[in-house]
């Protein structure tokens, strides 16, 4: 899964993580979704749900959490830098993930 925009030679077009919506949260968890983000692209639907446990599993060792309005504001400032495919694959997760 990809949720930044990038051009066929593999570079962003833009970087979510230095736009000024983000910059009053934590670098270390822009860095732990950075990482996570790499992590999943490549990763089917069926691996997704594990996948998943493990990063909660990970995020709590390394005692990183978001609250309600991190979540929101992340995900404002990534659907702003994606394309029309990537959006969508948002909007898959968040399903996912509200439940």
């Amino acid at each position: 899964m990809i949720i930044f925009n990038s051009r066929k030679d593999g570079k962003m077009t833009g970087n979510w993580m230095d736009d000024p919506a983000v910059a009053h949260i934590d670098k270390a968890k822009l860095d732990f979704l950075q990482s996570l983000v790499f992590e999943s692209q490549s990763l089917t639907k069926e691996q997704m749900m594990p996948f998943f446990m493990a990063i909660a599993k990970r995020g709590m060792d390394n005692h990183i959490s978001f609250t309600k309005e991190e979540v929101e504001t992340i995900t404002a400032t990534i659907r702003s830098y994606s394309t029309p495919e990537e959006l969508d694959k948002i909007d898959k997760l968040m399903k996912i993930i509200k439940k």
